[in-house]
Formats: structure tokens, C-alpha cells, sequence
């Protein structure tokens, strides 16, 4: 017959078997974070964006893991354009000046933020606003290039409540490549707002985009919306090397951590998981604390009887008969304190009647043992015989006591 305590572990084992295999049949969920790495094929990552690049542009197209000011700093010689994805770019004043001063040189920089620093926004007098959706539980942005030559359709983005664009513009120096609407049919020019303008800067020219998901995969795979992300490489220069920013992004590159592989491969991920439920099914049912061995300890022996026959034995061989007696007629009276709860103080017939309802024995017998103790008590001298006597007594009456 099964133990109970098996039943629980085949149900426990069964139960998790069922969960594991539900979720492993369950659809992987869709990763939306916005990594913007070359490298990453999830919604929000740019692979696809990095192989149209590399198609156009061929060997032209050069990778750069270092920071701009790093990697303008060592390489004094670079020319060309410097692109820039993701989410959220902040230079830094340092940072900043080495672009701008690379891009006064005859160079292009277009950067692609979702929102830019102050500071730059200051120095190109441009500045920013976001653009909401309203109340639509569905938000539509439809995002076009505004020069004729480039043929583009309306490119539909839904997955933001908010966008951002410039709601202010140095026209003088400033043109306008995009712009954003919220609704399909809204073809005035007052409601179409600015996401993408160029403006000289120096022998160079700069190319800023509020719209950086317009170079995400899930951008470029829907519909026909790699219109739009071609038209914004046909911005870019193509006789000069197209350095592609790789630092200033949110996601990584690359994983150092080991669990990555784990955790992100369907297979592994599982495995782990079931070592340590393993683990913890080990611990509940067979980990638990086993009592240490308790070490048998050897009682300490009352000494007492011995001591108490010694010490007797040394009063009989010296002919100490009547200090025997005396400690057994002391002994006896403690007994008689002890078990019966009497004062042995006064030896009356209220004590010999009270002793004898109480131990077995009547007032007579209980009167005659203790005259004999009297008897005994006022002797100079005791013969062993009588000793004898003594301690026969007292034991029959013990004996009685307790009905033997």
C-alpha cells in the first residue's frame, strides 16, 4: 500500500508536470522594449534597418561601438556622416561640442531621438512639444516625407499614445522633411506638425528626427512603411563613409551573464526552471534537518546507601551499637515526618492514635512499638540481639504500611 506522504509527491510531481507543459506550449510574448541594437530582431530593435543600410551603402557602412567623443578624438581624419538611433540621446556639453564641430567641417550628423537636450535644441533654435492622441483608445500617427521627389504614402504608427515634434523653427536655415498627423484625412497644413528638419551648420548639415521608430523593425515590416525609412536614407550621403552609432543605446550588444543564454533560449529556460523546482521538492520532502545521534549518558549512581552502609558498618565493628540505634530511631522518626505529615515533637496517645489510622496499625500496636523505642533510647548499652530487634521491628512495620 502506497505511504500518504507518496500519494502527495505523485500528485505534486503530476501537477507541476501539467504546468510546465502548458507553459511551454504558451505563445513566447512579445518582447517591446526599445533596444534599438543592430544586432536585436524583437519589435523595437534595428536589424532590419542595419541590412538596408548595408545594401545601399555596401562597404561604406563602418560600425562604431566607441561614444562619438571617443571615437572623434582618435580619429581626427573621419569624414562623412554620423548616424544615430534611439529612444533617448543625451551628449553631454562635451560630446555635443565634438559633433557639432565635426559637422561644421563639411560633414552630416542625423540623429534620431525621442526628444533632444536643450542645448542642442538652443543652439539650432529649434524647440519641442508633444502631440497627443486625444481620446482614441486606438492611436493612429500617420507619419509622410514632405519633398515631392520621394515617393511616400502615409506611413502608420500605433503604438504610441504621444509623439513629439518641433512647434518652433529658425525658417531661415531650418527645411522640413517629415511631418506627423493623427488623422488620416486631416490634410490642412496647420494640423500636420513638424517631426524631421535639416538646417546648415557650418561647411555640414544636420538632420534631426523625433520619429525614431521609424527605423525599428516593426516599422519597416508593416505595410508599406519601408517607403518612409528609404526616403530618410536618401538624406544621407553616399560618397563619403556612413559611421552607425552603436553606443548610445538602450539596449546591449552583447550579454556577458551566461543566464542570458538560458533564460532567453525556450529549451534551456524550462530545463532551469525544473532543477529548481527539483531543488526545492529535494528540500521539502527529503532535505529536512536529520537529529544528530544523542550520545547515551551513564546516570550518576546514588552513593547514598552505599555511604549510609559504610558509615553503619564502621559503627558495628567498633561496638558502636547503641549510635546505630540512635541514628535508626532518627531515621525512623524523619520517615514517620516524611510519609505521614506528623510532629514527632510530643509522643502522646493523640500522636500514637493519629499515627495508627494512618499507617495500617492499631493504637496498641503503635503504642508498644514506641515504648520499645523508649526502652531502647534509655540504655546505656545494646546487645547486637537487641539490635536486631530494633531494626526487625521497624521494617514490619514499614511492611505494613504498605500492605505486604
Amino acid at each position: 500500500m502506497v505511504k500518504k506522504g507518496g500519494v502527495y509527491i505523485i500528485i505534486a510531481i503530476i501537477t507541476v508536470g501539467l504546468i510546465l507543459a502548458v507553459q511551454y506550449s504558451k505563445p513566447k510574448e512579445v518582447n517591446w522594449f526599445p533596444s534599438y541594437v543592430a544586432q536585436h530582431k524583437i519589435p523595437l530593435g534595428t536589424y532590419v534597418a542595419n541590412e538596408l543600410l548595408t545594401s545601399y551603402f555596401g562597404d561604406k557602412v563602418k560600425q562604431v561601438q566607441q561614444p562619438p567623443f571617443e571615437f572623434l578624438t582618435n580619429n581626427t581624419d573621419a569624414k562623412g556622416t554620423y548616424l544615430l538611433v534611439n529612444d533617448k540621446i543625451n551628449f553631454g556639453d562635451a560630446e555635443m561640442k565634438a559633433l557639432l564641430s565635426w559637422v561644421s567641417k563639411g560633414n552630416t550628423l542625423f540623429v534620431a531621438s525621442g526628444g533632444f537636450e536643450p542645448q542642442l535644441l538652443d543652439t539650432l533654435n529649434l524647440d519641442q512639444i508633444s502631440l497627443y492622441s486625444g481620446d482614441a483608445l486606438d492611436p493612429l500617427y500617420y507619419h509622410q516625407l514632405v519633398n515631392p521627389v520621394i515617393k511616400s504614402s502615409p506611413a502608420v504608427y500605433d503604438k504610441d499614445y504621444y509623439t513629439l515634434y518641433f512647434n518652433e523653427l529658425d525658417t531661415l536655415n531650418t527645411s522640413i522633411v517629415g511631418e506627423v498627423h493623427a488623422k488620416s484625412d486631416d490634410l490642412t497644413a496647420a494640423d500636420r506638425k513638424v517631426t524631421v528638419v535639416r538646417q546648415k551648420f557650418g561647411s555640414g548639415e544636420i538632420l534631426l528626427s523625433q520619429f525614431p521608430e521609424a527605423f525599428t523593425n516593426y516599422f519597416i515590416l508593416k505595410g508599406d512603411n519601408r517607403d518612409y525609412t528609404s526616403g530618410l536614407f536618401s538624406y544621407l550621403k553616399t560618397d563619403n563613409t556612413l559611421y552607425v552609432d552603436n553606443h548610445h543605446k538602450s539596449g546591449k550588444s552583447f550579454f556577458t551573464s551566461p543566464m542570458y543564454i538560458f533564460l532567453n533560449t525556450k529549451e534551456f529556460k524550462w530545463a532551469y526552471y525544473m532543477v529548481l523546482i527539483g531543488a526545492v521538492v529535494y528540500i521539502i520532502f527529503e532535505g529536512k534537518r536529520k537529529q544528530r545521534a544523542i550520545p547515551v549518558v551513564t546516570p550518576l549512581k546514588n552513593q547514598t546507601l552505599a555511604f549510609t552502609k559504610t558509615i553503619a558498618d564502621m559503627y558495628y565493628e567498633t561496638g558502636q551499637q547503641k549510635e546505630i540505634a540512635k541514628h535508626k530511631v532518627a531515621q525512623f522518626l524523619d520517615y514517620i515526618r516524611t510519609r505521614f505529615y506528623l510532629n514527632t515533637e510530643e509522643l502522646d496517645q493523640a500522636f500514637f492514635h493519629s499515627l495508627a489510622s494512618r499507617s495500617n496499625h492499631t493504637t496498641e500496636e503503635i503504642k508498644g512499638l514506641f515504648q520499645f523505642l523508649q526502652q531502647i533510647g534509655s540504655q546505656q548499652q545494646l546487645s547486637d540481639s537487641q539490635l536486631q530487634v530494633l531494626n526487625k521491628k521497624i521494617e514490619e512495620f514499614k511492611a505494613k504500611v504498605d500492605g505486604k
